[in-house]
């Protein structure tokens, strides 16, 4: 995994914005089309708003969700709130081209098949993202994967359903969609992060954010983030 470490998160944010916006003319190039699953927070919430300043084929630009809490619409908890106001408010993209999770249904069963097709339709009968954005809990997680949850041994389905975190039950993309992706850019910024960071590094598949592939992955840090990696330096880790 590529690491690069900027001073702040407004930094982070700026230039995964960039990043993004690089690979979507890269992917609309060579497939007509360019398919990202983000996820939430506030630095990523400032990255879309970035993103949406950029000049880029819109209407060739598919926006799915992460991960999603069972929450009213419209409620401040629910990532999509906050991702109309960073992006569709600010950008060309379609608004039928940003691709809600169905969390207000009362079958949230079939809500979460219902999204694994619409992810068929729009990125292949075996659904490969171009760009999953990711963050990093303090605890290890990413998306809604949390530890002990049985979400995480879900390896069936694309999409599914994990039980109370912080309040919400949350629907989310599972291991399967998430290793298939082309690519996947971290996006990760706080001293709280510092220890997960360095596990996520090294590989822990301890932590569910260590179960994700990191071959074709990069991570954008700010330096109260990076701050307890370590580093090989002819052969010998430091601090």
């Amino acid at each position: 995994m590529n690491i690069d470490v900027l001073a702040d998160s407004d930094s982070v944010a700026e230039r995964a914005a960039s990043i993004i916006a690089d690979y979507a003319w890269e992917a609309i190039a060579s497939r007509g089309l360019f398919t990202m699953a983000v996820s939430g927070g506030h630095t990523p919430w400032i990255m879309m708003r970035w993103l949406a300043a950029a000049q880029i084929p819109w209407r060739a630009v598919h926006i799915f969700q992460v991960d999603e809490r069972v929450a009213p619409a419209g409620d401040p908890d629910r990532n999509l709130t906050h991702l109309r106001k960073s992006l569709i408010a600010d950008s060309p993209l379609p608004p039928d081209q940003l691709y809600a999770m169905p969390v207000e249904s009362p079958d949230l069963e079939a809500a979460a098949a219902a999204y694994a097709a619409t992810l068929r339709t729009i990125a292949g009968g075996l659904p490969v993202v171009d760009m999953v954005h990711l963050g990093l809990g303090p605890d290890g997680h990413t998306a809604s994967l949390v530890p002990g949850d049985p979400v995480l041994d879900v390896d069936s389905t694309d999409v599914a359903l994990s039980g109370p975190y912080q309040g919400r039950r949350r629907m989310t993309l599972t291991y399967p969609i998430l290793n298939r992706a082309r690519r996947i850019l971290w996006v990760v910024t706080g001293a709280e992060k510092a220890s997960m960071v360095n596990r996520l590094l090294g590989g822990d598949r301890e932590i569910p954010a260590g179960r994700v592939s990191s071959d074709r992955a990069m991570l954008l840090a700010d330096s109260a983030a990076a701050s307890q990696r370590t580093r090989k330096i002819g052969g010998v880790v430091c601090a």
